[in-house]
């Protein structure tokens, strides 16, 4: 059979079952199981068992169920508000306030969590409905959480890119990290520069009896100092990284340590809270791991096939042009996954691409990093995105048309950054280099 018929097949397969709604590892396992089957017969599967060693064992996948563990403590002892809380007496008197706060804790949870869908929800719980009763305009407020909440994955920690750091050849986990500060920062940028033309074109957009709390300079300086312990963890993760002086994996174990003298701190601390983060983070860990021993074994599939050679050799026979071939590499992602999960199609399109970078020459943790943002616009792209899944659920009595209306900006925003960052690539790769 032809590789390009086997490769037609295996994706028509494999979406066949991502639409009908089967889970992601359900559905690479079954395709899974079903090539190794097919193209070896029973004695294949001493292959598919190698594949889920290989990653159990793998040293640099530990970071990923750490990083987990991290976040599941800081939001289920509740420190968060603590932060919260902070944030909101250093923003102090400006105009449309409340919008400006969105962004700001969004960066700060970005640097703790990597979670979109845990940012949206819990925006959507607490920040949502005391900007509605106070008249700020919904529709806004929806878009500035859900932009806010789209900087998790981007601004380090992040588990997409450890996910990806980890089934990439070229890209180290700890340049793919660092790699996350800056374009993370420009897209905050983004977001505040867009609230703050809107609410200076549309002054309605803010109540005109804007809650405007008189906050002294002691209070600010305290509401400082009660924020140390989250920076403390941002060092002991990042800091310690950009230092040289701890692997991610072993900066993950210092911020989980870091989680739980921060809830010890604020007296949040206990065995029941430990538990529940604990029994979260396992769960969550268990699934992606089995997606990653899977999507490992389906690139293996796909190189017995001739799939890989084969895509090779047509990608370099067609002779595009680079700018060409990246926008199409980059539009694929960007329609697929307003329809699939987006982790399913960055475990699908690694294998994929990743030969496709070696012949065109493409700047490795450029690349990568573009793709994870990419991969964060499908999370906010009607009509399956799961931020806005997440930002519906949150907030009871809102249409779910509403937030498919509040999204399209964002990701008019979210497409312009990635426009500067194809152009400005010293945005994502300065930094990286200077450790």
């Amino acid at each position: 059979m032809e590789w390009w018929l086997t490769l037609t097949i295996a994706l028509s397969f494999l979406f066949l079952l991502l639409f009908i709604g089967v889970p992601v590892f359900v559905s690479f396992l079954v395709i899974n199981v079903v090539g190794v089957f097919a193209m070896f017969g029973p004695r294949g599967f001493g292959l598919f068992a190698n594949s889920i060693f290989e990653t159990a064992t793998s040293p640099s996948l530990i970071t990923i169920p750490l990083f987990v563990l991290m976040g599941e403590l800081l939001f289920h002892s509740g420190t968060v508000d603590v932060l919260f809380q902070s944030v909101d007496k250093l923003i102090g008197r400006v105009k449309g306030r409340l919008y400006i706060l969105v962004v700001a804790l969004s960066t700060v949870f970005g640097a703790l969590s990597g979670s979109a869908v845990a940012v949206a929800a819990m925006l959507g719980r607490s920040v949502l409905p005391r900007m509605v009763s106070h008249g700020y305009d919904e529709k806004l407020a929806v878009s500035t959480i859900l932009g806010g909440a789209s900087l998790a994955p981007i601004i380090p920690p992040s588990l997409l890119v450890v996910i990806v750091g980890s089934l990439v050849k070229d890209v180290s986990i700890s340049g793919l990290l660092v790699a996350g500060i800056l374009p993370g920062l420009l897209f905050a940028g983004l977001l505040l520069a867009f609230v703050s033309w809107r609410v200076f074109r549309t002054p309605g957009l803010v109540p005109v009896q804007e809650e405007e709390a008189r906050v002294t300079w002691a209070e600010k300086i305290w509401a400082l100092l009660k924020m140390g312990p989250f920076g403390i963890i941002i060092f002991m993760v990042m800091g310690l990284i950009m230092l040289g002086v701890a692997t991610p994996s072993e900066a993950a174990a210092t911020g989980v340590l870091g989680a739980l003298m921060t809830a010890a701190f604020y007296r949040r601390l206990s065995f029941r809270m430990i538990w529940r983060a604990t029994l979260s983070a396992v769960g969550i860990s268990a699934m992606i791991l089995v997606i990653i021993a899977s999507s490992k074994l389906f690139s293996q599939l796909l190189s017995f096939t001739g799939a890989t050679g084969g895509l090779i050799e047509a990608v370099t026979a067609a002779d595009l042009p680079h700018w060409l071939m990246f926008l199409a590499l980059m539009a694929v992602p960007f329609f697929l996954c307003m329809f699939i999960d987006q982790f399913a199609f960055m475990l699908l399109a690694i294998p994929l691409y990743e030969p496709i970078l070696g012949v065109y020459g493409y700047e490795p943790t450029w690349f990568w990093m573009i793709f994870l943002i990419n991969l964060t616009v499908g999370s906010l792209t009607p009509p399956f995105g799961y931020t806005l899944f997440a930002m519906k659920g949150a907030s009871d009595g809102m249409s779910m048309q509403t937030v498919f209306r509040s999204a399209w900006p964002v990701v008019g925003i979210f497409l312009a950054g990635m426009t500067i960052l194809a152009f400005a690539p010293d945005i994502v790769t300065w930094l990286p280099s200077q450790f």
